[in-house]
Order: structure tokens, then C-alpha cells, then sequence
């Protein structure tokens, strides 16, 4: 098993084609059914990624072995689901899905003030369809994500060619750290910068810290930044509850000055607690705690 994320999505400007093909000849509800046959195939012949999933499930969760061989095709499932939901909420069908907000006023006093901040999330539920739910609360205030994937650009561009512009700017992890200045310069125009904190590449410096009882590695930068920058950070996470609904979670961090694994930490336990509620909504799909038997 593949012993970190190596640094891009397996999603593909093909693959949003042909979802919207099948989203928009055969509607969401049958491109759901579609999928049933597509999870086989994963279950099947992505090895790495069904003994990773069987691994959090079993070892982490402390599911039994038959509860997780069924929780595995849950997972890849609920998955499919929210590229599915992404795909057509970005080319046009948003009005399909209803959308509930847990903590949005810690987002409207942050948007208030002015002074921008950074947001913390995790592979969790459909984090990048948060930009709708920012719709809701009728601000303007730019959306910047940071990530390690182009391909991000390449289906961003695809989308905005079906669909309205998306208010999201990407902010590329670069070798030379020319990030680091455009989320200073983000961050001084009151904007908010988007991280997930539970991915990192060869090469990053990276943090340990514990989840669900076991060591594992986590990117540095979010939680350095978050400490130093003295701006307010939100943990936040939209969760998938029924077909077409879903709910956002906004917390506030309790950020010491420059306590970059003090914030890891609460950060560690923030994922916990969302995993408590959404457990088959984990979508690291490689060895995540990097097992000794894989070293």
C-alpha cells in the first residue's frame, strides 16, 4: 500500500464529462443507480485503496470484519455520491439540493470584520462545494483554496465552460514557496484561504499528532500559518445526510501564538468528532498512519 498521497485526485476532465453527460441525459438520481456497478469495479481491482479503507474501518474504528467489507463499499459509494453532487452543483443544478448551516455565525463575524482568515478542513464529506453554501450568507468576499493538484485548473476551466464562473481562486503549493506570498496578500484583503490539513506530499515538512489513537503525519503549513498570522481560523466541514442535502460545520479554532501542534491537535480532535457523526464519509483513500508492516 501506497505509503502517502502522492500529490493529485484520480478525478480527471474525462471523468467530469462523462458524470455530466449521464447528470444531465439521466438525471442525479440515475447516476446514483450508475454507480452501484462502477464500486464494484474499485472494489475489485483498487486494491490500495480497499485495504486502506478496511484498515480505517477495522483497525481505527474498530468495525468487525464482515461490518467493515460492507462499510468499504459504503465508502466508495458515498464518494461516488459527492462527485456526482459536485459535478452538478457546479454546472448548474444547485436549486436540486437544500443546504444547512451548524455554527455560520462564526463565518458572518469573521466576514464582518474584515480582517479575512484562514479555514481548516479535511477529506471529508464535499468540502469544495462550500462555495454555494458562501452564496447563501450574500457576501463577496473571495474564496481562495490552496492546493497541491493542478489538475484542479484543468476541471475548473472544463466546469466554468458548462456553467457560470466558479468564485473560487486557486492557490498552487509551489516549490519555491511563492504560495506563502499570495496567502499574505489574500489574507491582507480580508479574503479567506481554504486548506485541507490532513494531506501533504514528499518532501513537505509535515507535523505528528494522533488520530483516532494512532500516530500519523499531517502538512505543516496550515497549522504554522494558522499560529502565526494572527487571523481567526474556523475548522470547517460539509457532510453529505441524504441524497440532496448537506450540512456545513463552521468551528473556531482557539489559536495559541506560534503553537503550530497545539492547533494540529485541536484541528485532530475537530476530525474526530466530524467522523464520529459521518464515519463512511473518510475519503483518504491510501495508508493514512503509514503501518510499520508497509516500512
Amino acid at each position: 500500500m501506497a505509503a502517502e498521497w502522492e500529490g493529485k485526485s484520480r478525478g480527471t476532465v474525462l471523468g467530469y464529462k462523462i458524470f455530466i453527460f449521464f447528470i444531465k441525459s439521466l438525471g442525479i438520481r440515475a447516476s446514483y443507480f450508475l454507480l452501484y456497478f462502477v464500486i464494484l469495479y474499485f472494489c475489485l481491482f483498487s486494491w490500495k485503496n480497499t485495504k486502506a479503507i478496511y484498515y480505517y474501518l477495522n483497525q481505527r474504528l474498530g468495525y468487525s470484519h464482515l461490518k467493515s467489507f460492507f462499510g468499504i463499499y459504503k465508502s466508495y459509494y458515498s464518494f461516488g455520491q459527492t462527485l456526482i453532487d459536485k459535478t452538478a452543483i457546479g454546472s448548474g443544478l444547485r436549486d436540486r439540493f437544500t443546504y444547512e448551516f451548524d455554527g455560520i455565525e462564526n463565518i458572518k463575524n469573521l466576514l464582518a470584520n474584515g480582517e479575512g482568515g484562514i479555514l481548516i478542513s479535511a477529506h471529508v464529506g464535499n468540502f469544495e462545494i462550500a462555495e454555494f453554501f458562501f452564496e447563501d450568507i450574500d457576501t463577496h468576499s473571495q474564496i481562495n483554496l490552496v492546493t497541491t493538484d493542478a489538475e484542479h485548473e484543468h476541471i475548473k476551466e472544463y466546469l466554468e465552460s458548462v456553467t457560470s464562473k466558479s468564485k473560487i481562486k486557486f492557490i498552487l503549493v509551489r516549490e519555491d514557496l511563492s504560495h506563502i506570498f499570495e496567502i499574505n496578500v489574500a489574507l491582507g484583503k480580508g479574503e479567506l484561504v481554504c486548506f485541507t490539513g490532513d494531506r501533504y506530499f514528499v518532501g513537505q515538512k509535515t507535523l505528528v499528532e494522533k488520530l483516532l489513537d494512532e500516530k500519523a503525519e499531517f502538512p505543516a503549513g496550515p497549522f504554522l500559518l494558522g499560529s502565526r498570522l494572527k487571523v481567526p481560523v474556523l475548522f470547517v466541514y460539509v457532510m453529505k445526510e441524504t441524497a440532496k442535502h448537506y450540512h456545513l460545520f463552521a468551528r473556531r479554532a482557539k489559536v495559541k501564538n506560534r503553537d503550530a501542534q497545539g492547533l494540529l491537535k485541536e484541528y485532530t480532535k475537530s476530525v474526530e468528532w466530524i467522523l464520529g457523526k459521518y464515519p463512511l464519509q473518510w475519503f483518504n483513500y491510501f495508508d493514512f498512519w503509514k503501518r510499520k508492516e508497509n516500512t
